[in-house]
């Protein structure tokens, strides 16, 4: 990060944010050009344009944004980019902005990036984690994944949940069990 270069690699994280009105891939725009990195999760769809159908490329959950910076850096920016948020969780009795652990959003990133149309997005609150298996795959696209697996509500087999706390879990396609390791 070219625009923060006396901070050490060590005092980046991965800022969960909200953007407003919609407004992430603009912000993403700004961050690029500031060379600040960050990641919006996006998927394929179809949208009808002109008559014809187009595959596109769109957000998966709007005003989703994750920021990799350092937090000085993040304050400077957001003072100059009103609509940018802060993510929270509780703390105790404070609120404290949500940071995602680097495997974890590597883990998420690399999945989310294979664009599968079978994977699904889902609110990691509306699912209990703790009773799902410690799991890692081997072979596939998803090979050297690390998730919990789960039966996902609605689907007929049980998935491999990768999750970021209180903002985002994405469930893979049906894994073999021949591909699946339980982790202790």
């Amino acid at each position: 990060m070219i625009a923060d270069s006396k901070n050490a690699s060590s005092d980046l994280h991965w800022f969960a944010m909200r953007v407003t009105y919609r407004r992430e891939m603009a912000v993403k725009d700004m961050l690029d050009a500031e060379q600040v990195e960050s990641f919006v999760p996006m998927h394929k769809v179809v949208r009808q344009q002109g008559g014809r159908k187009h595959w596109m490329m769109e957000p998966v959950v709007h005003n989703l944004l994750f920021v990799h910076s350092s937090k000085e850096w993040l304050q400077q920016f957001k003072a100059r980019v009103p609509h940018l948020q802060y993510m929270t969780m509780r703390d105790g009795e404070k609120t404290v902005p949500i940071v995602v652990p680097e495997d974890q959003m590597q883990r998420f990133m690399e999945v989310s990036k294979t664009y599968d149309e079978q994977l699904l997005f889902l609110d990691p609150n509306g699912l209990d984690l703790a009773r799902g298996t410690r799991v890692r795959i081997h072979g596939g696209v998803f090979d050297g994944m690390e998730g919990i697996f789960m039966k996902v509500a609605g689907k007929r087999n049980r998935r491999v949940v990768i999750a970021i706390k209180n903002v985002i879990a994405v469930a893979l396609a049906y894994v073999a069990p021949d591909f699946i390791e339980v982790l202790e």
